[in-house]
């Protein structure tokens, strides 16, 4: 068989990479370009320098949606790591039922955003909602599920996480098939129980894919934008208005690129920063 050359792999690699450059790294960088100006689409742009950041900054808007992000992503990613290995524990077992229990789980990440902002719009209505009704039926005053400016972010992020968790439950499912079964019998064979078992030797093998689900989680929850823009439209009291639905305001509401290409700039240094924090974090932890 004849040897490969050394640059084969990355002429195997060119068109991913010519993609990656021409729809992620192009834009970042265009976007960084355009945050150091002003312009509303209709004139030319003006070089301001930094005064976009300071505009942001100083108007609180970067702080208040960077922060109800922050408070989205810990509920959506905490979430996404107990209920998918939990449910993926419940379900890795052989038999229809636990079949049908995978297929049932997983078929919420296959809808689209829209149809789930459309279902929990009737759910969670304060009025007529089906989760209202059925409080009222047993004598709970009504919940300000989307109205009030203390629950509204944690019903967004509820929203998420059941959206997200039967992606989770699959990759945690292939990671406890890829698990060496002499592990467990071996433990079992010390005297382990099923809870030491699961301590002691599963979920440190499950670290890797831990990490990844986490990571997965935390992307999906940053970019989160189509359950804010049809359940809340970033209210009440700008309470929901995460990362992504600012940029769409000042961009597409008030013709501000200048100032979204600044918010998009930020948005792409805090996910990566946190995304390292995150990958770090678990390497760390990984026994020697």
């Amino acid at each position: 068989m004849k040897p490969s050359r050394p640059s084969q792999p990355f002429w195997l690699l060119s068109p991913m990479l010519v993609a990656l450059g021409v729809f992620f790294v192009y834009p970042l960088l265009s976007a960084l370009r355009t945050s150091f100006y002003e312009w509303d689409l209709l004139t030319p742009a003006r070089f301001i320098g930094l005064a976009n950041y300071r505009a942001i900054s100083s108007s609180g808007e970067l702080l208040s949606s960077l922060c109800t992000t922050l408070l989205v992503s810990s509920i959506v990613v905490a979430g996404s790591l107990l209920l998918g290995l939990g449910l993926a524990l419940a379900v890795h077992r052989p038999g229809r039922l636990a079949a049908l229990a995978r297929s049932a789980v997983f078929s919420a990440y296959v809808v689209s955003w829209v149809s789930v902002g459309l279902l929990f719009l009737w759910i969670f209505d304060a009025d007529a909602g089906v989760v209202n009704q059925l409080l009222g039926s047993i004598g709970i005053a009504k919940v300000k599920w989307l109205t009030s400016t203390a629950v509204a972010p944690i019903t967004v992020a509820l929203i998420v996480l059941w959206k997200v968790t039967g992606y989770a439950m699959v990759v945690f499912l292939s990671g406890l098939s890829g698990l060496p079964p002499e592990m467990h019998e071996a433990a079992a064979l010390d005297g382990a129980g099923p809870w030491a078992r699961l301590r002691h030797v599963t979920l440190p093998l499950l670290r890797p894919t831990a990490a990844f689900v986490a990571t997965t989680s935390l992307i999906a929850s940053f970019q989160l934008f189509d359950v804010v823009r049809l359940l809340t439209q970033g209210g009440p009291v700008r309470s929901t208005t995460v990362l992504v639905y600012a940029i769409y305001e000042q961009l597409f509401r008030d013709l501000r690129v200048g100032r979204a290409s600044a918010l998009v700039v930020v948005f792409f240094v805090v996910l990566s920063a946190l995304t390292w924090l995150k990958l770090r974090a678990f390497r760390e932890e990984e026994p020697a």
